[in-house]
């Protein structure tokens, strides 16, 4: 899905950007893989500064990878991607940031993960990482389901089960219910008591709450009950999100994100068989994403910024 463009000195760059890291994929106008780099968290809900700093950090390691120097970021063309955009208020913003590329498009980190995962054609996706949503685009229609953020979604996300579980210690510690190897796990994992945990979460990020799904998941495998519950309610949840988006009859449906290689097997065997393997990853979606609009061409369902 390469684009012929104007002017062989332009780079194009793949960016996707979500609540605990920022990719960056660098390629020459004829699709050359050259670089990548990777920084902070780029989800503009924690704010559009260090969204911006993770965007041109992740970008500038593409460049030295490929070997070249700090001018060469006036020659990119940016493709990005950032979980957050598709509230309005968050879209303007990044829209007013004052980018350091020759030209950006924007798009959700949905509408770059639906385009690696089918390497540009139709098909629907499932994200479940740092936070949880899904996107199909079929036939020139498209659908969105979750996005709505951490604190009012995400459900079966990484952040998402971390924060169930940090509530689950803290009502077994009030004897309000059952006991649970989280609460030894917990601890252990941050060398705290039980109520220094609220001193630690006030105000957390949705990746600081992420980084216990694995503990979760570990000790649901082990058998402990309340992890098991959680684990298992979040699948619900993707087996639900999966039904809608499979209603629109994609040709494809894949599942991508830090979580779901440890969700895929508590969903129903059914849904199993229905997901394919991602073709490429999100940053390489929004590659495909800047090289059609910057040639013109547009890439189906998605919105874009111009600037």
């Amino acid at each position: 899905m390469v684009v012929d463009v104007v002017g062989s000195d332009v780079l194009f760059l793949g960016i996707d950007g979500g609540g605990s890291k920022c990719k960056a994929r660098l390629v020459a106008p004829d699709g050359e893989y050259l670089g990548s780099g990777l920084a902070g968290p780029a989800n503009p809900v924690n704010g559009i500064e260090k969204t911006g700093e993770a965007i041109t950090r992740a970008a500038a390691l593409a460049l030295q990878e490929a070997g070249f120097d700090a001018g060469a970021m006036a020659n990119v063309v940016a493709g990005v991607a950032l979980a957050g955009v598709n509230v309005p208020g968050l879209w303007q913003a990044i829209n007013g940031w004052g980018h350091p590329f020759k030209h950006m498009y924007l798009t959700t980190d949905l509408h770059a993960a639906c385009l690696g995962a089918h390497r540009g054609e139709d098909g629907a996706v499932i994200v479940v990482g740092t936070g949880s949503c899904g996107y199909a685009s079929v036939g020139g229609k498209t659908l969105t389901l979750g996005a709505h953020g951490f604190q009012l979604g995400d459900k079966g996300s990484g952040a998402w089960m971390g924060l169930k579980a940090v509530q689950a210690v803290m009502l077994a510690d009030d004897g309000l219910a059952p006991a649970t190897a989280l609460t030894g796990s917990i601890r252990a994992f941050y060398n705290c008591q039980v109520l220094e945990l609220i001193e630690l979460f006030a105000g957390a990020r949705s990746c600081e709450f992420a980084c216990l799904a694995p503990l979760v998941f570990d000790l649901a495998d082990r058998g402990d009950a309340t992890a098991g519950a959680i684990v298992n309610e979040g699948a619900a949840y993707i087996e639900a999100l999966a039904a809608k988006l499979l209603s629109l009859d994609p040709p494809r449906l894949s599942m991508i994100g830090g979580v779901s290689t440890r969700l895929l097997p508590r969903l129903s065997a059914a849904l199993i068989e229905r997901i394919s393997a991602p073709l490429e990853q999100p940053e390489v979606g929004s590659v495909y994403f800047a090289q059609a609009e910057h040639g013109g061409l547009g890439a189906a369902g998605g919105e874009v910024l111009r600037a």
